[in-house]
């Protein structure tokens, strides 16, 4: 049961937008994966993965066998990528659920087949290549052959893709990422022919076309947060929205909230509104975020709390500024608009780590239909 106004709302009309501009923009790439790990980035998982792959793409991604596994008991059948490493339990997870498992090390190959033979069952992987994230991935020719080994060694393990990542596809520079594309091309000679091979998410889709070859990975862009110039016009998903609980007027010199932060230069009107870091507004944005109320951009002004937030309504019309006047936080209100970028700016983050804020006693209401 949901009793206060403080709520998310995304737009699957939105998503579905975004899916098929992407899909135009990146043809005739042959497959597209919808990347929805961490709730699709806060959009909702199975609202979101229904939606895109209504309207275009043909694979999912997740970080984690968990969230591959609440898709199938969804109802979803098509394929889905575990783009992390897994563990004993989570290779389990990964067979029974015939989800795509990322291999990188010999070990992990003779994990999956044990487990694949176990329940007589195979396992499809994908392997690795590290070109340059430093993250996983085999980074080294031997490495490679010696995963073929351990492959040719695994009746049970059918390799069906390879695939790399980008460390800096949306920075300033080509030539880190046109040296991996290089350093990938290497990988993708030695390898067995027909298999699905990828290497492009949502920055690199849309500023290296060659880095396509068989799929693309679209995340932050199916949301709306274009990652670079280039990008289609792209729909932002999620907005993020509260209300007014208290307005009151303030004598110059009196202090607001935690620590006395921030102190009135002069007579002024604030607004309490029922949000605080304990729903994921970040503390960081105290004093420097700004919210809208009757259209206008209000700072925020002292510490964030727990469970409030202060705001300067100073200036926002005296009939807007009612117990219960809507507030939006990220997101449009009249010809006003904050950002997932610009939220992000405030608090010293990325837009991706804003749209996963919000914290699970924050409710996501969907409109469209996907």
């Amino acid at each position: 049961m949901q009793y206060r106004g403080t709520y998310i709302r995304v737009d699957l009309r939105a998503i579905a937008a975004n899916t098929e501009a992407l899909r135009q923009a990146t043809a005739p790439t042959p497959h597209m994966l919808a990347v929805v790990k961490a709730n699709a980035y806060g959009h909702g998982l199975v609202q979101v993965a229904k939606t895109a792959l209504n309207h275009g793409a043909d694979w999912l991604g997740v970080a984690i066998p968990e969230e591959g596994e609440r898709l199938r008991q969804a109802g979803v059948e098509a394929p889905i990528l575990v783009l992390g490493a897994v563990n004993e339990k989570g290779a389990e997870a990964s067979v029974r659920n015939s989800l795509t498992q990322t291999v990188f090390d010999p070990e992990r190959v003779r994990m999956l087949e044990e487990t694949a033979a176990r329940m007589n069952a195979a396992a499809q992987v994908h392997l690795k290549c590290d070109t340059g994230m430093g993250r996983i991935g085999v980074r080294r020719s031997e490495e490679l052959q010696a995963m073929l080994d351990a492959l040719k060694a695994a009746p049970h393990v059918r390799l069906t893709g390879a695939f790399t990542h980008f460390a800096d596809a949306d920075g300033e520079s080509d030539a880190y990422s046109l040296g991996q594309i290089e350093a990938f091309n290497r990988f993708t000679a030695l390898l067995p022919k027909g298999i699905l091979i990828h290497a492009a998410a949502s920055a690199a889709s849309l500023r290296y076309p060659q880095a396509r070859y068989d799929m693309t990975r679209q995340g932050i862009s199916l949301y709306g947060c274009a990652p670079v110039k280039n990008a289609p016009a792209l729909k932002p998903a999620l907005s993020w929205h509260t209300e007014i609980v208290y307005v009151k007027d303030l004598p110059a010199g009196a202090c607001v909230s935690y620590g006395c932060t921030y102190r009135a230069e002069k007579t002024m009107r604030a607004a309490t509104l029922p949000v605080g870091y304990g729903d994921g507004y970040h503390r960081a944005l105290s004093g420097k975020a700004f919210v809208l109320i009757g259209g206008k951009r209000c700072p925020v002004i002292g510490r964030v709390c727990m469970d409030q937030i202060m705001a300067d309504v100073t200036d926002v019309p005296e009939e807007k500024l009612f117990l219960g006047a809507p507030a939006v936080l990220l997101g449009r209100q009249g010809r006003e608009e904050i950002t997932a970028d610009e939220l992000a700016s405030w608090a010293g983050t990325i837009s991706y780590e804003m749209l996963l804020a919000a914290t699970a006693r924050v409710p996501i209401i969907y409109e469209g239909e996907g």
